[in-house]
């Protein structure tokens, strides 16, 4: 498969149902089967692809630091997906709290070979018309913290998202290193004096026990728990636990838990040692997101744009479908999301988890296609489903593609399209050491291109990350 055929999808125009697709019984029942080496599914004995939603963005965060700094990024800490989701999509919004569905794709060169992009959008909604929010701030300031500029990021970010916050809000601060300390219990905005003496009171010292920081975290949401508001924890760390317990699977049980109760988490990553397994894990189970910044500039995005901004949920346990047409489409396989597989028989099961997304969120998933020489009509039907933060009621909306409604080539495109495209192979480049038939010269010229064309400064640094990895250690 080239480069070409995985990346070369983008978002169009789309259509939202809250109807239950019409998926037959067959292919309901219709579950995946052990996939090939390559990760490859063939239509015949797998048609169904299913996976719980995910907006995280950390791996691309991460690695683009390592590359700045001249270091390739572990091949295990590149997830594509998060690296897609990273980027601007254009997709059009929907009218009401559901999602947008948009499917489409392009032909390869070899005319049997094509791209199919699943791309799904919610609505955006200003910071006055949101609900009020109990955040809980988790702060490691362990030793490790000390790395120059580090702490100081935290405070910086911590103190421009109390500007931005409302007068409805209340924030809670822990900080933890060998032991656990809440600096500020559950305390209204009103009361910002109080809350910016304890970000003052930041300091780095000992260990970094990060069971404990998340027990205390938690215990301050659930006292403070507002059933009319938005109870998240913010766990800020550079995720590497050498204190209490550091089994994996003891904190992730203790996050899983509080998720259960309606309080969710967001991990934001800093630090030049991160680790990014942990804390994207911990993001997955406690129903959340997880962000890395490694400037003052990438901080201050989160806290004082996406933070406010997305701080309520549009949408719980959100998962996809997409059903092949197995008499058009030989084989496929999705990009990424591999931690996020479901089965099929799981996509209507409400008490399997998904993904939780937030106003404004985009979620683009690739699929590398053969086609049958010849065939034409209906080539899939992308699904979403999601439950109502609230009320828990499911619903559903999708979109369906034909043979005939794909591009005729990459330069046929849309440019979204064409930058998932180089997006994508980059992080298979890095994690697989091969981009799809191009080389990272290849990749830059794309780059290149595009990044006028899009007048988009992250596609602008998108080249020079790509002229680093040539280099990079």
């Amino acid at each position: 498969m080239s480069l070409l055929g995985l990346a070369a999808c983008a978002g169009g125009e789309g259509t939202t149902s809250s109807a239950r697709a019409p998926i037959s019984q067959d292919a309901q029942r219709n579950s995946p089967v052990p996939e090939r080496a390559d990760g490859e599914q063939d239509t015949t004995t797998a048609q169904i692809s299913t996976f719980a939603l995910d907006v995280d963005t950390a791996s691309y965060g991460y690695a683009r630091r390592a590359l700045q700094e001249g270091r390739r990024p572990a091949p295990a800490e590149i997830r594509p997906e998060e690296w897609v989701n990273a980027f601007r999509q254009d997709y059009a919004q929907p009218p009401d709290d559901g999602f947008t569905v948009h499917v489409d794709g392009a032909r390869l060169p070899s005319g049997d070979e094509a791209v199919l992009r699943v791309g799904l959008q919610t609505r955006s909604s200003a910071a006055a018309e949101r609900r009020p929010a109990n955040l809980t701030f988790v702060i490691d300031v362990s030793g490790s913290m000390a790395e120059a500029g580090r702490l100081d990021l935290v405070r910086s970010a911590l103190r421009t998202l109390l500007d931005e916050l409302g007068p409805g809000d209340q924030v809670s601060i822990v900080s933890f290193s060998d032991e656990a300390e809440v600096l500020a219990s559950m305390t209204p905005l009103t009361a910002r004096d109080e809350l910016s003496a304890a970000v003052d009171r930041l300091v780095t010292q000992g260990g970094t026990n990060l069971e404990a920081g998340l027990v205390a975290g938690y215990e301050e949401a659930s006292k403070g728990f507002r059933t009319a508001a938005t109870n998240r924890v913010i766990v800020l760390s550079d995720g590497l636990a050498n204190q209490g317990s550091t089994e994996w699977q003891a904190i992730l049980d203790r996050v899983e838990e509080h998720a259960a109760r309606r309080v969710t988490l967001l991990t934001v990553g800093v630090g030049r040692e991160y680790g990014d397994e942990l804390m994207e894990q911990l993001a997955d189970n406690g129903d959340g997101l997880a962000v890395y910044v490694g400037t003052e500039e990438e901080a201050a995005e989160v806290f004082t744009t996406k933070l406010p901004a997305t701080i309520e949920l549009r949408a719980r346990d959100a998962k996809a479908q997409v059903v092949f047409n197995p008499s058009v489409v030989e084989s496929y396989r999705l990009v990424g999301y591999e931690n996020r597989a479901l089965e099929a028989e799981e996509f209507r099961d409400d008490s399997r988890d998904g993904g939780e997304i937030g106003p404004g969120h985009s979620v683009t998933a690739l699929y590398a296609l053969t086609l049958k020489p010849g065939a034409d009509g209906q080539l899939a039907q992308a699904t979403v489903r999601w439950q109502d933060p609230d009320t828990r009621a499911a619903s559903e909306a999708g979109a369906t593609l034909r043979s005939g409604e794909l591009a005729a080539s990459l330069t046929d495109a849309p440019l979204r399209l064409q930058v998932d495209m180089v997006v994508a192979a980059f992080a298979e480049h890095l994690r697989e050491g091969e981009a799809f038939g191009l080389d990272l010269a290849a990749l830059g010229e794309h780059a290149e291109r595009l990044a006028p064309a899009t007048e988009d400064p992250m596609v602008a640094e998108l080249r020079t990350l790509i002229d680093r990895a040539k280099t990079a250690g």
